[in-house]
């Protein structure tokens, strides 16, 4: 017998795919309550059960994001057969694959949140965490923050850039993969150049 909490958050969980189906097919305009229950096949009040509004829907769904990402970053950081270098690389592909497979999504994490946001600055904050964890590793404790934030930095406008298409192989030479790459070695020698100094 299923309990009602196990309902509960089953409908939750069902709301919330319907609402990310939504987004990814037609932004936030997409997503309505309305659109979201009739999607999810559940009664129409049933979403404002788990929901104050459209708002508190959009940014548990940017939650959800920031928190797939931290725990895609906390298996990465803990795979010691990868060179921190190569984490690196791949921790920051982790934020510019959101972009470039669901750009709509990649959107809404940056917007500030109205729904609950301290939920929002809590998720965020533990992928970056993760994320300035993996940095330090390279560089050193003492200098992740300052590295992380270019590096972070740097990963937005490149998603930015290949999402709006002015990051164009045939003007810049160059794709966002080796963008990556170039500032992964550019950091590691800059954190070289200061240990010998």
């Amino acid at each position: 017998m299923i309990s009602r909490a196990d309902s509960a958050a089953s409908t939750r969980a069902g709301l919330l795919r319907a609402a990310s189906e939504l987004l990814d097919e037609g932004g936030t305009d997409a997503v309505t309550l309305r659109a979201v229950g009739a999607r999810a096949g559940v009664s129409r009040g049933a979403p404002y059960g788990h929901f104050e509004s459209k708002e508190h829907l959009l940014t548990a769904l940017s939650v959800q994001a920031w928190e797939d990402i931290a725990d895609e970053l906390a298996v990465l950081r803990a795979d010691l057969s990868l060179t921190p270098g190569r984490r690196l690389e791949l921790a920051l592909f982790a934020l510019i694959d959101v972009a470039r497979s669901r750009p709509h999504l990649y959107s809404l994490m940056f917007v500030s949140p109205h729904g609950d946001p301290e939920a929002a600055v809590r998720a965020a904050g533990r992928s970056q965490d993760e994320f300035l964890a993996i940095v330090g590793d390279l560089v050193g404790e003492e200098n992740a923050r300052r590295n992380g934030a270019l590096l972070l930095s740097s990963a937005h406008g490149i998603a930015g850039l290949e999402l709006s298409g002015h990051l164009g192989a045939e003007k810049w030479h160059v794709d966002a993969d080796t963008l990556v790459g170039m500032l992964v070695r550019a950091i590691r020698v800059a954190a070289d150049g200061e240990e010998t100094e």
